[in-house]
């Protein structure tokens, strides 16, 4: 079980904030997200496209770096809706918490990472990773459960068949191996596109392909809430739902162009690269309904990383009545 932070703690995250769709008469709607990345795309095309407005919500987008700052944010009643990976839910409720923690809406359906090798020299394969350096991501994050996940799947032992680094923090990761850390990294974009492009190396293997669908990013809020803003959480949803559609029948180009200003440190090139590659391997949901077979897998691959105790209810911590009627139009 990973430990949440303490509620205390909330007060004094030091977030960073984005208003959008302000109007005097909207509801407002606080959204906390795990991190800022452009494998969340519709999220900001829902806001930078008015589809959040036009619901007449007012959303206030906060970036709470990491899951249990995301978590402990949403306990504590510092954000309504968190953005974060489904295996949190499932800490929380393993735990014992009171007021469940509820997943309505599914944003991405893949792991976002891909495997980054530093040689380019000959045709990959998971066999070359034995006896290497690799970089992994945070133990208990889906990141790194999910790459561990795959390499059991190809028959190689993550802790015996090559040393695994995951002691440096999500921020250092990229950088540690652009400084000569390890012949092989664990990468989201837009950061392998921009390795590439610098000739650090090559993605030889995407871990979103190999481990197949999963709730990966869903939008989640207390039980509590939901059942006191039913009308707003559907709301919601209907935005997020028209934004995935969105997505989904655009251009890479067009989809960057919309989002940049979130991403203004990143080349054009790369961002539409970056989407690109999360829409031809359906990393981006297209719409926002979490399936149990998904739900399934997500707790085979905590189990096999040992961070399940017990199997999760999906009928107790999913709930797709929300994105059931968006679809439907309601």
């Amino acid at each position: 079980m990973k430990p949440l932070l303490s509620l205390g703690l909330a007060v004094g995250l030091g977030f960073t904030t984005l208003l959008a769709g302000c109007s005097g008469g909207s509801e407002k709607v606080r959204i906390g997200e795990v991190t800022r990345s452009l494998f969340y795309a519709p999220e900001y095309v829902a806001i930078e496209q008015g589809f959040f407005k036009e619901q007449g919500l007012d959303v206030e987008l906060t970036t709470t770096w990491g899951g249990d700052k995301t978590m402990t944010a949403l306990l504590s009643d510092g954000i309504d809706v968190a953005l974060v990976g489904s295996e949190t839910s499932i800490y929380v409720d393993q735990e014992g918490g009171t007021d469940t923690v509820i997943n309505f809406a599914q944003l991405t359906q893949t792991d976002g990472t891909f495997l980054f090798a530093r040689s380019t020299q000959g045709d990959f394969s998971w066999d070359q990773l034995k006896g290497t350096v690799f970089l992994g991501q945070r133990k208990g994050g889906m990141p790194q459960m999910v790459g561990e996940y795959v390499l059991k799947q190809h028959q190689i032992d993550p802790h015996q068949d090559l040393q695994l680094l995951q002691n440096i923090d999500f921020a250092n990761v990229a950088p540690a191996f652009a400084s000569g850390t390890g012949e092989f990294v664990q990468l989201f974009e837009p950061q392998a596109s921009q390795f590439e492009q610098e000739g650090l190396g090559k993605v030889v293997a995407s871990f979103g392909t190999e481990s197949g669908k999963v709730p990966y990013t869903v939008f989640m809020a207390k039980q509590s809430y939901i059942e006191k803003n039913q009308e707003t959480i559907q709301k919601f949803t209907n935005a997020i739902y028209q934004a995935q559609q969105w997505v989904t029948s655009h251009s890479p180009a067009e989809t960057a162009k919309v989002i940049a200003p979130y991403f203004k440190e990143i080349k054009m090139d790369i961002l539409e690269s970056s989407i690109k590659r999360y829409l031809e391997q359906g990393s981006y949901a297209s719409d926002p309904i979490l399936e149990e077979e998904e739900w399934n897998r997500l707790q085979d691959i905590m189990d096999e990383a040992g961070e399940l105790k017990q199997r999760a209810d999906y009928n107790k911590l999913v709930n797709t009545t929300f994105a059931k009627t968006a679809m439907e139009g309601r």
